[in-house]
């Protein structure tokens, strides 16, 4: 009830006054509408990211979860179809997911990774501000490349790399943590990396009566952001049926590792891996010295970018892959010895005739 411009809410003998994002939350509840629902006046879609459209449609064609006609239409039809303009204007969720600078809808809609010694040791992070899209694409590809080591093993002379976290279930939990997260709080989407633990969290609202157990039983599945789910699923980045925890669990039991745990926290939500320590490298037989143009060359942006380009190209020269990049053939040249010393790619064939693998 409202009194005076004030919101109250009586449960039973209890009155409680209704502000900020409770107010918002109980509104949208009574009356079906979604934050993600609400329009924005300042932006058209041809102000929108044109890299993000092109990242949607590979993985949407990829993952066979829409047709070559649906995709191969202006930007404007593709949101349409998406759900994601309303009386001719965009939604928050196209803004999130499309637009460069996310922020301009909601500080702090942005997932940042810090890797820590012990306690609160941060050893270095990256914040990563693009769209939800770009954000995506780059976020899994950056945890292992420059926070996590594999430990190198051989069977039958073929080299195996095992990391202590299963990648299909970190990527799982990290797309549900982006296409659920309540983006009302302020709060980006934060990835904690541990030698023997990672922790990813989020800030999210659960369905009325559920729990952290909930989470891991088989459930229903209630999307928080349905546009924003709508669209990572069609790109092959969630799954539906509440089946995303059950793939997560499903990895993790291949690896060999322990199941992860749920945390709630108020509205905060915690997802706890454990390494498999197996794969944990001693690091009193590691090498006192690093190679630094290895450290460089992981630490750098442009690795992702081009690591993308070999996935898309793999026959591609080095020549093309500089201009591409905007650098020197021999800044190339620093960055793929550096990737194939660690074993992230390897040339197939000659070089001529060959071709680049990523070893994913």
């Amino acid at each position: 009830m409202s009194y005076h411009g004030e919101f109250h809410y009586r449960s039973g003998a209890t009155k409680q006054q209704l502000t900020g994002i409770a107010l918002s939350q109980f509104i949208m509840k009574k009356t079906g509408f979604r934050w993600e629902d609400v329009t924005i006046d300042n932006l058209t879609v041809e102000e929108l990211d044109d890299e993000s459209f092109k990242i949607f449609r590979r993985e949407a064609a990829r993952s066979n979860r829409m047709t070559e006609s649906e995709l191969n239409v202006s930007n404007a039809e593709l949101l349409s179809k998406l759900h994601l303009i309303k009386d001719g204007k965009l939604k928050r969720s196209a803004v999130l997911l499309f637009y460069s600078d996310p922020q301009i809808v909601q500080t702090g809609s942005y997932v940042k990774i810090g890797k820590f010694g012990k306690g609160a040791d941060l050893q270095y992070q990256d914040v990563l501000e693009g769209s939800l899209i770009t954000t995506a694409d780059k976020v899994i590809d950056l945890i292992y490349l420059k926070y996590l080591k594999a430990k190198i093993t051989y069977e039958h002379d073929r080299r195996v790399e095992t990391y202590p976290f299963a990648r299909e279930a970190v990527r799982e939990a990290v797309y549900i943590a982006i296409a659920h997260n309540c983006y009302m709080f302020g709060t980006p989407i934060q990835i904690r990396i541990e030698d023997e633990e990672m922790i990813i969290s989020n800030r999210s609202i659960l369905p009325d009566g559920w729990t952290a157990e909930t989470l891991m039983e088989p459930h229903d599945s209630i999307p928080y952001n349905p546009d924003i789910a709508n669209v990572f699923y069609r790109m092959g980045y969630i799954e539906t049926w509440g089946r995303g925890i059950q793939k997560i669990c499903d990895e993790c039991r291949a690896l060999g590792a322990e199941l992860p745990q749920y945390e709630v926290l108020g509205n905060g939500i915690r997802l706890h891996f454990k390494a498999l320590q197996s794969a944990l490298i001693d690091q009193s037989k590691a090498p006192k010295h690093q190679n630094t143009d290895i450290d460089g060359a992981l630490e750098s942006a442009m690795v992702l970018r081009l690591i993308e380009i070999l996935r898309e190209e793999p026959n591609i020269s080095q020549e093309v892959l500089g201009e591409k990049l905007g650098t020197t053939r021999r800044v190339v040249q620093k960055h793929i010895n550096a990737l194939k010393e660690s074993g992230i790619i390897v040339r197939v064939g000659g070089k001529r005739y060959g071709h680049w693998q990523i070893n994913d």
